[in-house]
């Protein structure tokens, strides 16, 4: 069969590498199929072009994916709108953390005919087959479907525990010369940065988290350390952006990955999501052998009982202590602080920011945003419940507009008090961010004036 993937246009100059759409390709390329990519968001075209792009040719299959978030769902619904107008639309398959939870939603919103549901690889072969009338839709697993109006959630599938047995993404189909120009934190001008999937699923239970499958699926580190040198030989890739919801699965687990890296001496930068409870000064050392120069921490609140009502498995003491060993080993940590939760207060806020002012090295600007309840994650189901929230029709048209404005208010607070609670908190890391920056610019001028810096190449910013 012949498939149209479509990797949507989120308006960056530079976006992450689809890596869902490449093994979803290099699993239908190894089964036979002929998989095409339309890359909107390369090109930035209109959604009008992907409707004259699918009349001028024929494609059995087309597919869109996206993540939970009010951008996303409009883009959605856009593209959407743009195949069903073709005069030769293809079945129209969906997929990603968006439609996942609320499946039933997004088929009505979209007209499109199938959702696959979590993992694809396995998913997308046995609805192809009941595409091309070999079996029955209600014999595939992972999938909802529309006939007519009406909607068949079909069970889940089982999870693909040996992520080894997954090809690794079909590269050469996607315009790898422009995604290698991703910028992470302290990829240098010449760096060529490519993500890499360590693992899939987390340990963890935090209320705000959308997560579809229980447990941690992690790949094997001859596994990963195969793909990166096959991304070094291909594409010249020296920065690895480990993706996936959590590299630290835990010390040893981290450390032996850590190992493995370091006597296959890859000579790249990487950096990762991770976990303060893991980050001790041995973990965060080896980690910096290795190459990370960047870890992505969700911390989300500086108090212990927010901390237990967010179900974060954390305490404050770690996230110091994680954050200092972190610092220590020469490693730049990336702060992630919500504001909003059942009950959170602005002393509780205030407190996040003052541990921002003092710790944060200013590597990337942070700020604090309002915690989201996205369809599938337990604050989604707790604001159902108690007469916050709807159902997902109300989350996406009515309440969730912008990450950074209030979906659903779950503090004692008016939304005024919290909107007001928010400037004040950013504005306070926003100066601070751009005073660090300031200060070091200022230093570059005086070394290069006072001590004659040949080496100096302008006061650029990447």
């Amino acid at each position: 069969m012949r498939i149209l993937l479509v990797v949507y246009d989120n308006g960056s100059y530079v976006h992450w590498f689809p890596e869902g759409f490449g093994y979803i390709s290099a699993v239908l390329q190894q089964a036979g199929h002929d998989v095409v990519i339309y890359n909107q968001d390369v090109h930035h075209w209109p959604d009008e072009h992907l409707t004259e792009y699918l009349d001028q040719n024929h494609f059995d299959i087309v597919g869109v994916s996206v993540v939970g978030g009010y951008y996303q769902y409009r883009r959605l619904l856009g593209l959407s709108n743009a195949i069903n107008r073709s005069g030769q639309r293809p079945f129209y398959v969906i997929g990603g953390h968006g439609p996942s939870p609320e499946p039933e939603f997004f088929l009505q919103k979209t007209q499109a005919d199938a959702v696959v549901i979590g993992e694809g690889e396995e998913t997308i072969l046995d609805l192809l087959d009941a595409v091309s009338g070999y079996k029955s839709f209600a014999d595939v697993l992972g999938i909802a479907y529309r006939e007519g109006q009406e909607v068949t959630v079909n069970p889940r599938r089982p999870l693909i525990e040996d992520l080894d047995s997954i090809p690794f993404p079909a590269y050469e189909l996607f315009p790898m010369q422009y995604y290698r120009l991703l910028r992470q934190p302290h990829a240098g001008p010449t760096d060529f940065v490519v993500p890499v999937l360590a693992g899939r699923g987390c340990k963890f239970n935090c209320n705000f988290c959308y997560r579809m499958d229980e447990g941690l699926r992690l790949r094997s580190p001859e596994n990963v350390i195969e793909q990166i040198r096959f991304l070094q030989k291909e594409y010249g890739v020296t920065y690895v952006a480990f993706s996936g919801e959590l590299l630290m699965a835990s010390k040893e687990q981290t450390m032996t990955l850590c190992e493995a890296m370091i006597k296959a001496d890859l000579g790249i930068k990487w950096d990762c999501d991770g976990r303060l409870n893991y980050a001790t000064p041995e973990v965060m050392r080896i980690m910096k052998q290795a190459g990370c120069v960047y870890v992505n921490f969700g911390i989300e609140a500086m108090d212990d009982e927010m901390l237990r009502t967010m179900k974060k498995g954390l305490t404050v003491k770690m996230v110091i202590d994680g954050i200092k060993a972190t610092l220590e080993a020469g490693i730049s940590p990336g702060y992630n602080i919500i504001f909003g939760n059942i009950g959170e207060t602005r002393e509780i806020l205030n407190k996040g920011v003052e541990f921002l002012l003092q710790y944060d090295n200013c590597a990337e600007l942070r700020t604090v945003r309002p915690v989201t309840p996205y369809p599938g994650c337990p604050l989604y189901y707790y604001a159902i419940e108690q007469g916050l929230l709807k159902d997902c029709e109300d989350f996406y048209e009515n309440k969730h507009l912008n990450s950074d404005l209030l979906a659903v208010n779950f503090t004692d607070m008016t939304d005024e008090e919290v909107y007001q609670a928010l400037l004040e908190a950013n504005i306070k890391l926003i100066d601070n961010y751009f005073a660090t920056q300031a200060r070091r610019v200022k230093a570059q001028a005086q070394h290069l004036y006072l001590h004659r810096d040949v080496t100096f190449r302008g006061f650029r910013q990447l």
